[in-house]
């Protein structure tokens, strides 16, 4: 699975609700915001937000776990997870671009972010262009 395809992003999505399904919330969400977990590799990872935006799991970063993100934008002013949310609670999944940090190559990228809704839960994925 080439982690730059935007199918990657999906994949790995629809494999986070298939855990999530069998193992129930709470494991899922501890899972996915385990940095050396089976959800996080190299610059591709899992983070979930609730119907409302508040971050429920991050693969990279667990401080934000419990913020509020509706109102984060990315570096050219783009508020994405507004996008996120907003299309997720009207269709049930979808796609984004935005700009965000690569914590591999530490500098910011064009990325595009696979979602889905699942019960209370939109589960995201993104990937960073070639």
């Amino acid at each position: 699975m080439n982690p730059k395809s935007k199918n990657a992003a999906k994949k790995w999505v629809e494999q986070a609700i298939a855990f999530y399904k069998v193992s129930g919330k709470r494991i899922a969400l501890a899972a996915f915001t385990d940095v050396a977990g089976m959800f996080v590799k190299g610059e591709m990872y899992i983070y979930v937000l609730n119907p409302h935006g508040t971050m429920l799991a991050h693969g990279v970063n667990e401080k934000f776990v419990g913020e509020e993100f509706l109102e984060l934008r990315d570096s050219d002013g783009k508020p994405f997870i507004k996008e996120i949310v907003d299309t997720a609670n009207e269709k049930g999944s979808g796609w984004v671009e935005y700009k965000w940090y690569n914590p591999v190559t530490r500098e910011w990228h064009p990325k595009t972010a696979y979602f889905e809704r699942v019960d209370n839960l939109i589960i995201c994925a993104g990937v960073y262009a070639e």
